[in-house]
């Protein structure tokens, strides 16, 4: 049956910050499904947050009035711009315009937000919940009122979605032995994308092709940035190390990192990157390094191999099992293990350049958007016939 054959549907999504925005993974998931299934003729509303994010007030020119995008309705929510209470109160509002709006599907992404589903749900809206990672763990949250609140919203999750996708074998091992919960691995995707010389990030920061080891994600304490720069350190190497991405809620530990950095010049912080300076940023590093304690499914990972990058990540499953011989793992949180294997790539090149062989080839093969669509396309199906 061709997509013009196939009853089109009226679809919220709900759960990210914004969009067009690369501010975290959640985002470029919502954009790429929200935009797709657009084009395919399905009615898309998303549900942006206001105020200020990852990317910080210089990125908001355009964004806090669009209504419209690629196709997409975008609605803003009212939301109180501050940690722990930004999530709640739009995740509220979202909730609640979409339980009265004209809606077949309501699609909750993340754990957090989760909790409001009860709202689309008291008035017979069939809901659908993806699960990024399990976020009660990341370290931001342990031990206080997010925490919590991200586990009501796990189990608001498991009581009220019709239908819940998870991105990970791992995750899905979780749910089921945790809740006796069924749900439905479906990766993220990955687009083929477009290298580019080194041009913006010769003018600003001084950097050529394969001169400097790149991470590139929010600035919050799981990812690893710390251990990163603890191992650097010590890497007898004259290339630099490039720490891109903004604060996450996460001010205190950005001014961490760059205490850690001081004194070692050849670590340079670029903030929030996006665009073409982006590109560049994957284009020309010698090497990519993803070292995180926890991961849903790293989309960063999935883009610096498309780059056809060597990548370097803690040897948690959600990295791991990503490779596909295109990089070389250490154990997670180990920062001599990593300095090492830092050490052993930076005098080794020809091992670097067996790495990249075929990357993009593979996980472009391997992570197709348009397949992450179909198949989100028939759980939204699934849900309506419960």
């Amino acid at each position: 049956m061709s997509d013009t054959d196939i009853p089109k549907l009226k679809i919220a999504m709900l759960g990210h910050k914004r969009i067009p925005s690369r501010e975290g993974g959640i985002e470029v998931v919502v954009e790429e499904l929200a935009v797709r299934m657009a084009d395919k003729g399905h009615q898309v509303t998303c549900y942006n947050r206001r105020g200020h994010h990852v990317a910080g007030a210089t990125y908001d020119s355009g964004l806090s009035a669009r209504l419209l995008h690629a196709g997409v309705r975008v609605k803003q929510v009212p939301t109180i711009d501050c940690k722990g209470l930004a999530a709640l109160t739009s995740s509220f509002f979202a909730a609640l315009s979409a339980a009265f709006g004209d809606y077949d599907v309501v699609h909750f992404h993340a754990e957090g937000p989760c909790a409001m589903m009860w709202l689309p749900k008291l008035m017979g809206k069939h809901c659908v919940a993806t699960i990024h990672g399990l976020d009660w763990q990341r370290a931001k949250w342990k031990g206080g009122f997010g925490e919590k609140y991200i586990m009501l919203g796990e189990k608001a999750a498991v009581r009220f979605a019709d239908e819940i996708i998870v991105l990970s074998e791992g995750v899905q091992t979780y749910f089921r032995d945790t809740y006796g919960r069924e749900t439905t691995r479906i990766p993220n995707g990955v687009t083929k994308p477009k290298p580019y010389p080194a041009e913006l990030i010769r003018q600003a920061y001084g950097l050529e092709k394969d001169s400097y080891l790149l991470y590139l994600g929010r600035l919050v304490p799981e990812k690893g940035a710390a251990a990163l720069i603890n191992a650097f350190r010590d890497v007898r190497t004259d290339k630099r190390l490039v720490i891109a991405g903004g604060s996450s809620d996460s001010d205190q530990f950005v001014e961490e990192l760059h205490r850690l950095a001081a004194g070692d010049s050849r670590i340079i912080f670029t903030g929030f990157v996006q665009d073409q300076l982006l590109a560049e940023l994957y284009s020309n590093a010698y090497l990519y390094v993803l070292p995180s304690d926890v991961e849903g499914m790293p989309l960063t990972l999935l883009e610096a191999l498309s780059y056809d990058c060597c990548c370097v990540t803690s040897d948690i499953a959600e990295c791991a099992s990503v490779l596909g011989g295109h990089g070389m793992t250490f154990p997670k949180g180990d920062i001599a293990a990593l300095r090492e294997t830092l050490q052993t790539l930076c005098d080794d090149e020809a091992t670097v350049q067996n790495c990249r062989k075929g990357a993009s080839e593979f996980v472009c093969g391997t992570y197709q958007w348009d397949t992450v669509v179909d198949q989100t396309l028939e759980i939204y199906r699934a849900s309506m016939k419960k």
